[in-house]
């Protein structure tokens, strides 16, 4: 059971043989397989393990390899049965083709969508955000399984529009309410690593972006709106829609005020200066003149000077995402004025946008700028995203606050899988194929201390919401219920946005985190260790004596030392070490009633930091 066997160890002797001493940087100017990227992979990093001293993990056991990657790519652990054949398989490729049999199973598609919603809406300023949660993890698990490249998925989010309950993409705009600037800050940390939204009201206080470059970003979005659709006075849904200039009351107001010299020139009939109101009447102010005079007449005189009219707000301050057909920079020292009118640029590559383009037409031109190869940070900021996800440290830490004032570590295994990432055509399968196969990734977990050598072993990691509710439920023998008060059920309840939410959804409220967080920051909760341990749904299940999975365990394996194994590979996917056993023979003894000893002991691994973590 204990025996390993190292596929990527052999991939590292076939890519040497074919190779030869081929440098990373060689390696990187043609397209490479999985195999080939992940043994170069490793001889980097051994070499800079050798440098600094450290001595690499020894590579995991079968049974720690088969959990972590079952969760790591399909989001379930494997079942008892599983763990039991894939250590008796004597194939020296059985890793690679059990990571090639998950990256193609349904699972793959499904944990990895709820792990972009979770991103994705992690952050979500729109309080309604729930309302698209279905529809984003279908349309991405289907994305997935076409194995859609990177690029267009990322193209697809920034450009979607229509109602969100059927457009899945459009989650990323309805989560920010389609507040321009909100959008901006989440374009630029998701899809490029760098936190830009300090550069919302100032200059970036330790990056070199510019709080013009920020708001030059936020005006690639500012036409898109987020409107309710009702049916018979009911609201029944929402579409993501774009702003026509042409009835953009904020747009004409700016417009009016860039020809207002010329406009008082030609109204201003006697020349003294100012637009009265009997003036403006055939101007195109006339409509709101009377609101314009409250506001901007400040010195009383009845009339409205040039200046007065340069420096007049818009008299209706445009309602949150409702959309503006152009962007404008809050002047800081003028809060009540509409700002400096800003045109589309990207602060990575300084391409503009045409002018002329409607929302559509920016947000498709953006979407080309920012999945360009030329933007080396959209792949940066996937392939270290993916890293840290798999690995449990990225190359740059935060993975979403990385910047050209950031140094990676590791920086040649981070070009190398960046420029092959873009070779293989932005394949995430391939990249996550790629980083599993090394044996960087396949290394045992071991306790190292803070600031010591990354990537010398493996890092225990927090199970994400998703993944610790396909756990328990495979634990109790049950399937992973989609919908309703069915019996097995872990959880059940009403939707903010509809009736019986589902149970996995319910239970993600409750265990679920941004994945963009460094592990060191999370931590459990009192009501999620109250809901392991009380929980009337587990409890139910840890019971000896009413068909359960755990009754059927203990009738089948009258001796306790099959009873025990069987439920160590049911629960932590492994069996029990020798001290573990003689503990819990022990405890069985010492209880003196065998079914009451075995629901505590199911309970206690239940509960124990082991099977909430990916080791």
């Amino acid at each position: 059971m204990k025996q390993t066997f190292s596929h990527a160890g052999v991939a590292i002797v076939i890519s040497c043989l074919l190779a030869g001493s081929a440098t990373a940087q060689n390696s990187a100017s043609a397209q490479m397989s999985a195999a080939e990227v992940a043994a170069e992979v490793d001889r980097l990093i051994q070499k800079e393990l050798t440098a600094t001293g450290a001595t690499p993990a020894a590579i995991s056991t079968d049974e720690d390899f088969l959990r972590r990657v079952s969760f790591d790519v399909a989001g379930t652990p494997p079942s008892a049965r599983e763990v039991t054949l894939f250590g008796l398989d004597p194939g020296r490729g059985k890793r690679a083709e059990l990571i090639d049999r998950l990256l193609a199973s349904d699972d793959y598609a499904e944990t990895w969508a709820r792990y972009w919603r979770d991103v994705i809406l992690g952050r979500a300023t729109n309080m309604r955000a729930p309302f698209v949660n279905g529809s984003f993890v279908s349309w991405m698990t289907e994305s997935l399984k076409e194995n859609k490249g990177w690029d267009k998925i990322t193209t697809e989010i920034i450009t979607a529009s229509g109602d969100v309950r059927e457009v899945g993409a459009t989650a990323l705009m309805f989560a920010q309410e389609g507040v321009s600037e909100d959008i901006a800050g989440e374009v630029s940390r998701i899809f490029l690593g760098i936190q830009m939204q300090c550069a919302n009201c100032h200059d970036h206080p330790w990056d070199s972006w510019k709080r013009e470059q920020f708001h030059e970003l936020a005006a690639f979005f500012p036409r898109v709106s987020v409107r309710p659709i009702r049916e018979e006075m009911r609201l029944v849904t929402y579409e993501i829609a774009s702003v026509d200039s042409r009835f953009d009351p904020q747009a004409r107001f700016a417009e009016l005020q860039e020809r207002a010299e010329g406009m008082l020139r030609f109204f201003d009939r006697n020349k003294d200066g100012k637009l009265t109101k009997v003036e403006a009447e055939r101007s195109p102010l006339s409509r709101q003149f009377d609101l314009l005079l409250e506001r901007g007449d400040k010195n009383k005189d009845g009339g409205l000077s040039l200046t007065e009219i340069k420096e007049l707000e818009f008299p209706m301050p445009p309602q949150v995402g409702r959309g503006t057909a152009e962007h404008f920079m809050p002047d800081l020292s003028n809060p009540s004025s509409p700002g400096t009118r800003t045109d589309p640029k990207f602060f990575v590559t300084r391409a503009t946008a045409k002018t002329g383009l409607d929302d559509l037409e920016r947000r498709e031109m953006f979407a080309k700028y920012l999945t360009s190869t030329s933007n080396e940070w959209f792949s940066k900021a996937f392939v270290n995203r993916m890293w840290a996800e798999l690995t449990g440290e990225g190359f740059y830490m935060p993975i979403d606050d990385m910047g050209p004032e950031r140094s990676a570590s590791f920086p040649e295994v981070m070009q190398l899988l960046t420029s092959q990432f873009i070779r293989n055509r932005y394949d995430i399968k391939w990249l996550i194929r790629t980083i599993a196969l090394t044996e960087t990734y396949q290394r045992q977990i071991r306790t190292v201390e803070p600031g010591g050598t990354p990537f010398a072993s493996a890092t225990a990691t927090r199970l994400r919401g998703d993944q610790l509710y396909s756990a328990i439920v495979k634990a109790m023998g049950g399937e992973n219920v989609s919908r309703g008060n069915r019996p097995g059920s872990m959880m059940a309840g009403q939707g903010m946005y509809g009736r019986n939410r589902d149970p996995r959804d319910q239970f993600s409220l409750l265990f679920g985190f941004d994945p963009s967080t460094p592990q060191a920051d999370i931590t459990g909760t009192v009501p999620q260790a109250l809901f392991m341990m009380n929980s009337p749904q587990i409890n139910g299940q840890i019971r000896a004596n009413f068909g359960t999975r755990l009754s059927q365990l203990v009738q089948k394996y009258r001796d306790d030392q099959d009873a025990i194994s069987e439920l160590y590979l049911m629960i932590l996917s492994r069996e029990p070490s020798d001290k573990e056993l003689k503990i819990c023979r022990a405890y069985i003894a010492d209880v003196g009633n065998r079914d009451e000893a075995y629901e505590d002991l199911m309970w206690s691994l239940l509960n124990s930091s082991e099977f909430i973590s990916k080791r």
